[in-house]
């Protein structure tokens, strides 16, 4: 009886294009070029997965340093007067504070003037 050959590739090619649905032509049809563009897609993840919490915390700074200017107290000092002050704040809840609730985020920029 004769062996037919060739399922596990198949369906490893199958992976493959199930993968690349969406990518340019070549990368979608060749499945060499698939698993080339698989492997750098997965390596643009993982690297964006870490510019993304660098680019909150940068939003977050933004929008306290903005608030904080409009209560007559630049950013560092804010920060340093919180510190001192031992209020231990995140940036993340600073920065929900300032866009949401300005006048508990004035009362927080009036208790810690120095």
């Amino acid at each position: 009886m004769r062996v037919k050959r060739g399922q596990t590739s198949h369906k490893k090619h199958l992976k493959i294009r199930k993968n690349t649905k969406g990518m340019t032509h070549p990368n979608r049809v060749s499945v060499k070029r698939g698993k080339q563009t698989i492997v750098k897609s997965l390596q643009f993840a993982t690297r964006d997965r870490k510019n993304k919490k660098r680019t909150f915390r940068q939003l977050w700074n933004i929008r306290i340093n903005n608030a904080a200017r409009e209560n007559g107290i630049n950013y560092s000092q804010f920060i340093h007067q919180l510190k001192e002050n031992k209020i231990e704040l995140d940036r993340k809840i600073l920065s929900e504070l300032a866009t949401n609730e300005p006048k508990a985020f004035k009362v927080l920029a009036e208790k810690i003037k120095p």
